[in-house]
């Protein structure tokens, strides 16, 4: 029996290739914050991008189809009032993206159906409990309008987005920076990377952390940590002699991890993006211009090099599509936007098939934007795994529901009650009058008594009803028992 040399895997061909310049979004100044996220957020809609502002912080949301040069007075996004760090599509509704700023919020927005026409500065909502600058969010994978955001303050924040109200708040877990806050697949676990160098998997729902791993890479440079679709977690980090190292661990067991590979000396941080269809991890550093990607088997050494994508540019940030939105005829396994210092270029990463044919074992079925539970029903207690679509056809966007939130605040209750009792006194001339209107009501019905008292038959006044005398009508009870004309 020979050993096989070479190990067989579909993914051992996957080339990389950007797209020509016409395709590229060009003229972009991106952000130049020092803060290691991806700085570009993709769905199959729209790409949104953290763009240099002045005076506040702003990203910019383009159609996808709008590729060229990019106006300079193009309408971006800017309601905060600090520099944003992290942005985050919905996985629920393609128009619904979250916002992390140096300003201490989170604001989550609704993007127009063929994007800005004009600037936006007023969202949605606007969630505020962080003291410190929010530097992550992320959507829950399966639960409608839930979000997760962590802050320089050492808190995680479960929000429910649909009632504004932060549901969980992990306080004295972190002592230390998060670097990353990843959920796993059906939303019940979370895993996050924090500077004094220890990996924590929390339960949210229960306040506790499950498992924790102290020194999983021991260089004092930014970590990262995703979980997989098996539960497995995978880590980037530094070694002490400053090496970029790649670590894969077991929750149920921390101690050792199931597999360390040390990479190169680069310094720049390597952020993760997972594909769960295919175990396919690619990593793209902070600064690199190259992207690696690795397959993650059930066999050893587990984690498994496949080949590195290179281009002349360093990249400043990394936009990944989910893969509803990828070209399924031309056997497109993955497409990162690469942020230049000016403009946005996607690559596009293919197997190469000689069939024109749908291909099964590259396209399983895929997570699809419906979701499994609501926010209440998961914060209740329950789990709900993804809901999968096939690819064979392609990816059909269905509409999009608003995005609604129902503010539960008893102050709300009480300066609407105020704002009806204290009605303006002086009288308005109005086109539109308001039968529930009861202070105008009352003043009616007072006039009418007091012309009775008068003992006037009021049989006997005629003309018209006027704007300027009355705006409200009275109800159908009193317009019985009262003439039906008002002298002026």
């Amino acid at each position: 029996m020979f050993k096989r040399v070479v190990r067989q895997s579909k993914f051992r061909h996957v080339f990389g290739q950007a797209v020509k310049n016409d395709q590229c979004y060009d003229d972009i100044r991106v952000s130049r914050v020092t803060w290691d996220s991806a700085f570009c957020a993709v769905n199959p809609k729209f790409v949104a991008i953290i763009v240099e502002a002045s005076g506040g912080g702003a990203f910019m949301v383009l159609p996808l189809h709008k590729s060229g040069r990019i106006d300079k007075a193009y309408p971006t996004v800017c309601g905060h009032t600090g520099p944003v760090l992290d942005i985050d599509w919905c996985p629920h509704n393609d128009h619904v993206i979250a916002s992390g700023s140096e300003d201490c919020t989170v604001m989550v927005w609704q993007i127009p159906e063929n994007g800005l026409v004009t600037s936006m500065s007023e969202p949605v909502v606007m969630l505020e409990g962080h003291s410190k600058r929010v530097g992550i969010v992320t959507w829950h994978p399966t639960a409608r309008n839930i979000l997760l955001s962590a802050g320089c303050d050492n808190v995680v924040i479960v929000w429910n987005v649909g009632t504004g109200e932060a549901m969980i708040t992990l306080e004295d877990m972190h002592p230390d920076i998060i670097f990353s806050a990843c959920w796993n697949r059906n939303g019940s676990l979370i895993c996050t990377a924090c500077k004094d160098k220890k990996v924590r998997v929390i339960d949210p729902r229960k306040e506790e952390i499950i498992a924790e791993k102290d020194k999983a890479h021991e260089g004092a440079r930014p970590m990262r940590a995703i979980f997989l679709s098996d539960g497995k977690v995978f880590t980037t980090g530094f070694s002490r002699m400053s090496e970029r190292q790649l670590g894969l661990w077991d929750p149920e067991n921390m101690e050792e991890p199931v597999s360390v590979h040390e990479m190169d000396t680069s310094n720049g941080v390597l952020l993760p993006f997972y594909d769960p269809d295919t175990n396919v991890v690619y990593l793209c550093g902070k600064g690199d211009s190259s992207i690696r990607y690795f397959e993650i088997t059930d066999e050893a050494p587990f984690v498994h090099y496949l080949n590195t994508f290179t281009t002349k540019e360093p990249q400043r940030g990394m936009g990944y599509m989910p893969k509803r939105g990828l070209d399924v005829n031309k056997c497109e396994i993955a497409r990162f936007y690469k942020l230049h210092e000016r403009k946005c270029e996607p690559i596009i990463m293919t197997v190469p098939r000689k069939s024109d044919l749908f291909q099964d074992d590259l396209y399983p079925d895929t997570a699809g934007p419906d979701a499994p539970l609501e926010a209440e029903e998961w914060f209740e207690g329950k789990n709900g795994e993804p809901v999968l679509i096939s690819l064979k056809h392609g990816y059909i966007p269905g509409k999009n529901r608003d995005l609604k939130v129902v503010k539960k605040n008893i102050l709300d209750n009480k300066m609407s009650k105020n704002t009806e009792n204290t009605a303006p006194a002086v009288k308005t001339a109005t086109s539109t009058p308001s039968i529930k209107s009861e202070a105008k009501l009352e003043e009616v019905l007072k006039e009418i008594k007091s012309l009775r008292e008068l003992d006037i038959p009021l049989a006997r006044w005629a003309g018209p009803v006027t704007a300027n005398h009355h705006d409200s009508v009275p109800s159908e009870a009193c317009l019985e028992k009262t003439p039906t004309n008002i002298p002026r």
